[in-house]
């Protein structure tokens, strides 16, 4: 069955209506971790997996395999792919003739990489590429030629960079004219054409006002689009953008996922008694990950996230629809983190939840599923 083809019962928002059963989650083969899975990335039908983990387990047996590792999307099967980082993979990206990992890690395979590090798509090796960060990276992407990082830094190479920065596909080099700057951390990165995304805890880029926790800077230029204005209420964990708009999953009081438009202005949005750590859409149809238990009935809450008018249970993960409407489908995680990441997948349709959960629905599935 395509995910796509779930039929949704729509909850018209905004009403009090009672509980529906849930759409049973169908889980497709996969490897599973004993440790936090972070970050999901893909290249054709191989998907490239990051985290905190030291072991896969895949049919039943338990492989080695050192936050870092690889498996076929169309079988399940575990791949020999696998480079070892002695600390935490926070960030994947793909590009036609490489991977890209950024994290805590000091060594790769035993070669010593400064938090972000080249490795083949086929052995894993890791290639020369060894930019020095002077802090702690979040977030990867590529586009416009360029790899394009962020977190929580000052320099990069011995250049100032303010929390984001870019480097040549071609040649591995920082880019001299490239430089935004984010006053603060930036969680999340996402490529659309030449536009490249920011969603972070920071209140302005480029000292540019409107810009607070939410911007879009020139994938070329680095140039800040003043009329991309949209100020979330709560930090931005993540981000996602497809050919209707952009959303983004908040913390804050409780947390949110978030629809804009292209010109920032405000499609619908979801509220949580949680925070909201993982966002991707598929089909029309938006996917949305964290620590919450609940989704609210209505867009008022109180401490602790609370909904004050009523809520139906969404464990750690939910979906809605286009219209901004809760859809039915309820596989429920377990933990107190939840899923931290969200990634879709084509032909078939799929999408892949990593996180700190060891269960959907009751049943084993530690760190990782495939819907």
């Amino acid at each position: 069955m395509r995910l796509g083809d779930l039929k949704f019962l729509l909850l018209v928002p905004l009403l009090l209506l009672p509980a529906v059963p849930a759409t049973a989650a169908v889980i497709r083969d996969a490897p599973t971790f004993n440790g936090n899975v972070h970050t999901i990335a893909r290249r054709g039908s191989t998907v490239y997996v990051g985290g905190e983990f030291t072991a896969a387990i895949a049919a039943g047996r338990k492989y080695p395999r050192q936050r870092l590792a690889a498996y076929d999307s169309r079988t399940g099967a575990l791949l020999p792919w696998n480079p070892a980082a002695d600390d935490t993979v926070r960030a994947l990206v793909t590009t036609p003739d490489a991977v890209y990992v950024a994290g805590s890690f000091h060594t790769i395979s035993g070669k010593k990489r400064d938090s972000v590090a080249r490795l083949s798509l086929g052995s894993g090796r890791p290639a020369p590429f060894a930019p020095a960060v002077d802090g702690t990276p979040y977030a990867l992407a590529a586009g416009s030629g360029r790899l394009y990082l962020a977190g929580r830094f000052a320099r990069v190479d011995g250049a100032a960079r303010s929390n984001v920065a870019a480097f040549s596909l071609a040649t591995g080099r920082l880019d001299p004219k490239w430089h935004p700057a984010a006053d603060d951390r930036v969680h999340s990165l996402a490529v659309s054409g030449d536009r490249l995304y920011l969603g972070g805890g920071f209140h302005s880029v480029d000292g540019v006002r409107g810009t607070l926790r939410l911007a879009v800077v020139g994938g070329r230029t680095g140039a800040v689009d003043k009329l991309f204005l949209p100020r979330p209420v709560a930090e931005v964990n993540a981000i996602a953008v497809d050919g209707a708009g952009v959303y983004v999953a908040t913390g804050g009081q409780g947390g949110r996922a978030v629809a804009y438009a292209f010109d920032g202005k405000l499609r619908w949005q979801r509220v949580f008694d949680g925070d909201a750590v993982a966002i991707t859409t598929l089909d029309g149809v938006t996917y949305v990950g964290g620590h919450f238990d609940r989704a609210c009935l209505t867009a008022r809450n109180g401490p602790q996230g609370a909904c004050l008018d009523g809520a139906v249970p969404r464990v750690k993960i939910a979906s809605i629809t286009s219209a901004g409407v809760l859809t039915e489908w309820n596989p429920q995680a377990n933990g107190v983190i939840g899923v931290r990441v969200l990634s879709p997948g084509h032909h078939p349709s799929t999408i892949e939840a990593g996180g700190d959960f060891t269960t959907i629905d009751g049943n084993p599935r530690p760190h990782y599923v495939s819907f």
